[in-house]
């Protein structure tokens, strides 16, 4: 009798107005990506990494980058600032480039080449070039302003251990890709997947973040991966060392500090 009574009480819930369950909805295609690339590009106040970017061509040969990288977010609105600084090898030692990155604005880009003694300021339509001869563009490096790609939240579905939002980007302006579609994971909101599509709508990008770790507390991708599909070369970066919150002096994100590099923070 009570489990008869049990049935008809859930029956009469589930018809009465008022009375109906509905799944949580997801989060917005925007919201999703807003807080990726708080957790990709934002983690703590600033952040000091020692980086090593492996080149792989298709028949294997190998070249090695190694730089420091240095970060700072400002507290406007989205702003920050970017400095490398290059160790090896001898054809890029000494070289730096800085970064000012705006919310809603063209970025600020220089580059300095010791080899020419010249510092060059990079034009807006470079940030789809090539970083250093790798397979990340200079967008990559420091991320690409939400609004200039339409953003769909497509799916969900399961990578390996973790479970992601599958969301679309079409570019909305010049972009290397026409489309790209990105797996999050919906707890740490890194991106774990990415592919890229070019203008005939074919594959010919992949992205991977291969290792995650907890730096103090902080999900971060210590070692990610950029493979061109059509080419088959490959870049590998790792990142060591990596420190969030260390106090970065913000005059040294200046044009006067690339013939001079901080010696305190890049060495």
């Amino acid at each position: 009798m009570l489990k008869r009574a049990a049935v008809v009480i859930a029956l009469t819930a589930a018809v009465l107005p008022g009375r109906q369950v509905h799944a949580q909805e997801p989060p917005s295609a925007g919201t999703i990506l807003a807080k990726s690339q708080q957790a990709f590009f934002y983690a703590g106040s600033d952040m000091k990494a020692r980086v090593l970017m492996t080149l792989t061509s298709a028949s294997g040969q190998k070249r090695v980058r190694e730089l420091t990288m240095l970060r700072r977010n400002e507290a406007r609105g989205g702003e920050q600032k970017y400095f490398m600084y290059f160790h090896q090898p001898a054809d890029v030692k000494g070289m730096t480039f800085l970064v000012v990155k705006y919310a809603r604005k063209d970025d600020d880009r220089w580059l300095f080449v010791p080899a020419i003694n010249m510092v060059k300021r990079l034009a807006a339509r470079d940030a789809s070039q090539s970083f250093v001869g790798s397979d990340f563009t200079y967008e990559d490096v420091s991320g690409r302003d939400l609004e200039a790609d339409g953003h769909t939240l497509l799916r969900e579905e399961r990578v390996g251990s973790r479970d992601c939002y599958v969301i679309e980007s079409i570019a909305r302006s010049p972009a290397q890709y026409k489309r790209k579609l990105a797996w999050i994971d919906r707890n740490s909101f890194l991106p774990i997947k990415e592919e890229y599509f070019d203008a005939k709508d074919e594959l010919f990008k992949t992205f991977s973040a291969d290792e995650v770790a907890e730096v103090g507390g902080v999900p971060t991708v210590t070692k990610r991966t950029m493979v061109n599909q059509k080419t088959g070369h490959t870049t590998t970066v790792v990142f060591t060392d990596v420190a969030y919150g260390l106090g970065i002096d913000a005059d040294i994100f200046s044009e006067r500090y690339l013939r001079e590099p901080p010696r305190k923070w890049v060495q």
